[in-house]
Order: structure tokens, then C-alpha cells, then sequence
């Protein structure tokens, strides 16, 4: 049995769970979320707890039910407390700055890189101070999606640290070349 999959879901005071065929509609203090689970795993909506089970040991099944779980549970930890990625930028001249709904980056391209949420209206961007940038929201996947798409325009290069990472990743930094006055 999966140990994730086994365990209910715990519903929090404010949030709203409504359930029709396979999809499961969540509503929070942070937004709205749906998720529509596969045919073969079963959710049930019990008071204010979820449970998911799955109907055999097939492989397929085994893989869906922790899977499922973990979708359902953040939907709920979502739409009441919201997720949170905080990015750092490192170099000299390297900056961030809001445009409109989206963040502008200037980080050692002739030209300034401008990197807007597809989904605006789930997803805020804010600038805290010119190195920092936080993306927040009540979609775990969107969340990450764009963070990780802002990091991907520089990511960190091993030499000097210069580009754009997460705040708590840590860059294995390689030594420079070694000069041999020998020859």
C-alpha cells in the first residue's frame, strides 16, 4: 500500500470542496483550483476529510494513487495557504525590475529579458529589491513553471556564481584555469 496514498486529506476551515463525477473543485482565501483524477483511482469527499483509493495492485494504480494524493493535497494547500518561489540574482549590473504583470531581467544580454505569467491572474510577481524576485500563487505546478522559467534565461554558471537561482540552491563552484609559470 503507498504510504502517501493511504493517508486522508485534511480539509482546513475556509476551504470549500465540491466533487462531480472525477472532478474535484477546490475554493480558498487564495483562489480556485480544479483537478480531474484518472478513472481508475477513487476519491471520496467524507465530512472534512478526503480519501483515495485504488481499486488492485496493477502497477498502473500503484502509480496513480500516491500521485493523485499528492495533486488533491495541494489543491488544498493552495487555495489556503498559496506557494511561494524566491529567486536571486548574483552579478555585477545584474538586476530585476516589474513590468506590468510580468518581471524584466538585465542580466549580461544586449538586451533586457521580459518574462510574463501565461496565467496573470494566478500567478503574482513581485520585486522586493532589484536582486530578488518572488513568484507566488495558489498553484504549485504554475508556481514552479514560471520560477523556473525565469531562472532558465541565466542560470548560474559554476565559475563566478553570476545568474539567476533559487534562494536556498546552493552552485558548485569549479576553480579557474591554473597559470604554470614553468614554461
Amino acid at each position: 500500500m503507498s504510504r502517501i496514498g493511504k493517508q486522508p486529506i485534511a480539509i482546513p476551515a475556509g476551504v470549500k470542496v465540491s466533487m462531480s463525477s472525477r472532478t474535484i473543485k477546490v475554493e480558498g482565501p487564495k483562489g480556485k483550483l480544479e483537478f480531474t483524477h484518472h478513472p481508475l483511482i477513487k476519491v471520496e469527499l467524507e465530512g472534512t476529510t478526503i480519501t483515495v483509493t485504488r481499486p488492485d495492485d496493477a502497477k498502473m494504480s500503484r502509480a496513480l494513487h500516491g500521485t493523485t494524493r499528492a495533486l488533491v493535497n495541494n489543491l488544498i494547500v493552495g487555495v489556503s495557504k498559496g506557494y511561494e518561489k524566491r529567486l536571486k540574482i548574483e552579478g555585477v549590473g545584474y538586476q530585476a525590475s516589474l513590468k506590468g504583470k510580468g518581471v524584466e531581467l538585465t542580466v549580461g544580454f544586449a538586451n533586457r529579458i521580459l518574462h510574463t505569467p501565461e496565467v496573470t491572474d494566478q500567478i503574482t510577481v513581485t520585486v522586493p529589491d532589484p536582486t530578488t524576485i518572488v513568484v507566488s500563487g495558489p498553484d504549485k505546478q504554475k508556481v514552479g513553471q514560471f520560477a523556473a522559467e525565469v531562472r532558465s534565461s541565466k542560470k548560474p554558471e559554476p565559475y563566478k556564481g553570476k545568474g539567476v537561482r533559487y534562494e536556498k540552491e546552493t552552485v558548485r563552484r569549479k576553480e579557474g584555469k591554473s597559470f604554470s609559470a614553468g614554461k
